[in-house]
């Protein structure tokens, strides 16, 4: 292996997968779910947050070659080989027993080699292009593991999954900033007057509200393209989609909630309007 990613430790960092879990605005697994089908969903959620923490919390130094190692085990995987990383090797039975090609879990490696290198996004398209690295693979994986994987499927899944990434970065302004990153579009942030102070404060500004506003809408738009996903899926398939809509418009409801006011505090979705989003969607609308 490259480099020995084994050696850094992840979980030793101040939040643990579990901790990742609930801290997600939808259902990672429902426990609704078959045991061995929720543990399949949890194994492609474990990957890909190890992957995130690389790209976020390994010494920067060490990230690029630790996610070559990352990449290097899933090729093992992929060719039946024995891997040697504990999130490629939970892979296993869900890529055999699924089908699923490697592509996806490619993407999302190459999602955090560009935040390596790329750290503001100047218009909401080119946002939308990184979506289709570092969200659009998820949405792709999750529907050859219900055995649902077709074209015009993948086309609606990609308008949920990058609808929740957007969310996902609505919420995380401040914590991203730190990292030194901004994927908020630079060109409305321009456009409501908005400078790089505006993104660290202990209040969100008037101005950055504003643009978390417009990106909010933008990711309602996507998330009402793609529902009807939910509506050509059966049984447990149906089910976890939905729930991922749901949490996607419960996440808007909580930051329309707050004002768009992220930097006090992350607005989260409130389980009653979680539940409330699950049966609308489920009924298809």
């Amino acid at each position: 292996m490259s480099a020995d990613v084994r050696s850094w430790d992840p979980a030793a960092g101040p939040r643990s997968l579990d901790a990742f879990v609930r801290r997600e605005n939808f259902p990672v697994a429902s426990r609704l779910l078959p045991v061995r089908r929720r543990g399949h969903l949890l194994a492609v959620y474990r990957f890909a947050r190890f992957v995130d923490d690389i790209g976020d919390r390994a010494p920067p130094h060490e990230r690029l070659a630790y996610l070559d190692a990352v990449e290097e085990d899933l090729r093992r995987l992929y060719s039946g080989g024995m891997p040697k990383l504990p999130p490629v090797l939970s892979l296993a039975d869900a890529v055999h027993v699924h089908g699923i090609p490697s592509r996806p879990f490619e993407r999302l490696i190459q999602a955090n080699r560009q935040d390596q290198v790329v750290s503001r996004y100047e218009t909401f398209d080119e946002l939308q292009e990184y979506c289709v690295l570092s969200a659009e693979p998820v949405g792709h994986i999750v529907l050859y593991l219900f055995g649902a994987a077709t074209p015009d499927r993948f086309d609606l899944s990609d308008r949920i999954c990058t609808a929740l990434q957007i969310i996902e970065h609505c919420q995380d302004v401040g914590e991203d900033h730190r990292r030194g990153r901004v994927y908020l579009p630079q060109e409305d942030l321009r456009r409501f007057g908005c400078t790089d102070r505006d993104l660290s404060g202990p209040v969100t500004p008037t101005r950055l509200r504003g643009v978390l506003a417009l990106q909010a809408r933008r990711a309602r738009r996507l998330l009402d393209e793609g529902a009807p996903l939910a509506g050509l899926l059966p049984g447990l398939a149906r089910l976890a989609v939905a729930g991922y809509v749901a949490g996607g418009r419960a996440a808007l409801a909580a930051l329309e909630r707050r004002r768009y006011d992220v930097l006090c505090d992350t607005p989260r979705p409130a389980r009653v309007r979680l539940a409330a989003e699950w049966a609308r969607a489920l009924k298809g609308s």
